[in-house]
């Protein structure tokens, strides 16, 4: 578990391979609370490669000094990473 939000990653490995792989990560809060969206592909062990991008949205909570997992949202694809970002943006604007 990471006590420092930098050190957050959803890099994950299974036998020395790495099965989630991190492209980049954007800090979104910061705090006891802490929001992370992230960029990631996941690899394909039929095929030996990895697949398209995917993004994931994460919540940690600090206890005791370390960040803990509570909560994500997984977008599914690019054309739904799409849709809410033009849905957002028509809020915003």
């Amino acid at each position: 578990m990471a006590s420092n939000v930098d050190e957050i990653t959803i890099n994950y490995s299974e036998d020395n391979q790495l099965i989630v792989k991190e492209l980049d990560k954007v800090i979104l809060s910061k705090g006891a609370w802490t929001t992370i969206i992230f960029r990631y592909q996941e690899l394909n062990r039929a095929k030996g490669e990895y697949g398209p991008e995917k993004f994931t949205i994460r919540r940690y909570q600090k206890v005791d000094g370390t960040y803990r997992p509570k909560s994500k949202f997984n977008i599914s694809s690019q054309a739904q990473a799409e849709k809410i970002v033009e849905a957002l943006g028509s809020w915003i604007s």
